[in-house]
């Protein structure tokens, strides 16, 4: 993030509290950088613009931050959609993502998923060799435009958070190319199946280095260029990459860049850019996360074994990953008065606590910031991707409302909102509301 980019999300704490977007009648709000997604989307596109002249569809994960204005956003900047889900497809559809901008991958995709995508003529990854003999049937039913791939796990290692490692020797995901006798089994299915035009592959995730990410993607090239030969012509004109470029979550600095990553390929593997296969990507988390911040109110604070500590109203609802998982999900937390100004004063250790009912629901411990008081605000900066827009019901805390902002060139700042908030109301009718009596009018057995 540039130093721009961080006083713009300081005005937009300050406006946040002057226009009462921010309250204690609303004590957590979420903002989105609508400049800073669109310079990250530059970003993306004018990297690999930058080392291949080959077309290239960059299809944002769904999955990253599953909202609809997002993606139409992405999509006005030039990007598609990658979906892995009846509902991540259903929100790319009304965000008005066409059926050749949309790619769907699964591990667990039903025959209903399959038929829908290749009536639609979406481009499908399959996951696994029974999935491609359902495939068999389907095509052989109905002519589909679907561009049709299998995905294959290199097997070239983990990264430093297990949970996402996608490329291990275990991993759920893709057709193991290093077990017995898979490889040869992966070039017949080609072989055998004229149709089957896509290799795809995903190595790269938070933790996983840049180097890990571009042998994960050697070694699928290496295999198209294998399956061509064997095929006697070019079968495999497309190589979907994956996405998963890691996330500074250290300070603003954006490090990784999409352009350090577009350079290691060319250098490592050449071929994969010299304009004979077209592309797909499939990046999530860093086209958001540096520009999404979670704003609380500090509601009270205490002393307990000497250490302060500040109750807020953000917490495990919105960064379970960070609650449950506080080593491999650290995040930053900025200090802000209740004006919304950035707080001065003597650094304290303190910690800063969320409002759910179990002990260990603190977004930070031990950490030094100008002592928090009642009223103040807290932000959260780089959660614009897998935080605010992935809610967890821990206490039935309702989900907060989601804003875009933009700044102008004095300064002026303009909310936009992206989800409301959502009401008590909302919150019974989902827990069943309007059904109170459908259990004690079960006839007793």
């Amino acid at each position: 993030m540039s130093r721009m980019a961080s006083s713009r999300r300081d005005l937009a704490v300050r406006a946040s509290v002057d226009q009462g977007l921010l309250s204690p009648a609303q004590p957590v709000v979420a903002l989105l950088d609508t400049a800073g997604i669109r310079a990250s989307a530059t970003a993306l596109t004018s990297a690999f613009a930058a080392v291949t002249d080959a077309p290239v569809l960059h299809a944002f994960a769904v999955k990253a931050a599953p909202l609809v204005p997002v993606l139409r956003l992405l999509h006005e900047a030039g990007l598609g959609v990658e979906v892995a889900s009846p509902g991540e497809l259903a929100l790319a559809r009304a965000a008005g993502i066409p059926p050749t901008h949309t790619v769907l991958d699964s591990p667990a995709k039903t025959p209903a998923e399959l038929r829908q995508a290749l009536a639609l003529g979406i481009a499908v990854n399959a996951d696994n060799l029974q999935e491609l003999a359902r495939l068999d049937a389907l095509v052989a039913s109905a002519p589909t435009a679907s561009p049709l791939g299998l995905r294959v796990n290199p097997q070239v290692g983990a990264g430093s958070i297990d949970a996402l490692s996608t490329a291990t020797a275990t991993s759920k995901f893709g057709v193991a190319l290093r077990d017995e006798g898979a490889r040869e089994t992966v070039v017949r299915a080609f072989l055998d199946r004229p149709w089957l035009t896509r290799l795809h592959t995903h190595t790269g995730s938070q933790g996983i280095p840049l180097a890990l990410m571009a042998q994960g993607v050697g070694e699928a090239y290496a295999l198209a260029e294998e399956i061509n030969r064997a095929a006697g012509r070019q079968q495999i004109d497309t190589l979907d990459i994956g996405g998963g470029l890691p996330v500074n979550f250290a300070s603003d600095e954006e490090t990784p860049t999409y352009a350090e990553y577009a350079r290691l390929l060319a250098d490592t593997v050449p071929g994969l850019l010299d304009g004979r296969y077209r592309l797909v990507t499939e990046f999530g988390r860093s086209l958001l996360a540096k520009h999404g911040t979670v704003l609380a109110r500090v509601e009270y604070t205490k002393t307990s074994g000497g250490r302060p500590i500040a109750v807020t109203h953000a917490g495990v609802q919105l960064a379970a990953r960070t609650v449950y998982a506080p080593a491999s999900w650290p995040l930053r937390v900025l200090a802000y008065d209740s004006q919304g100004r950035p707080r001065t004063g003597d650094v304290t250790v303190q910690d800063v606590a969320g409002p759910a009912c179990f002990a260990g629901d603190l977004l930070a411990t031990g950490r030094a910031l100008p002592l928090l008081h009642p009223g103040d605000v807290v932000a959260v900066p780089d959660t614009g991707a897998y935080y605010f827009a992935h809610h967890y019901a821990y206490n039935s805390l309702p989900r907060p409302g989601i804003h875009g902002f933009t700044v102008d060139g004095d300064g002026a700042v303009t909310f936009t909102t992206v989800r409301g908030a959502q009401t008590l109301d909302e919150i019974v009718a989902e827990a069943g509301g309007d059904r109170a009596d459908a259990l004690v009018r079960q006839p007793v057995g």
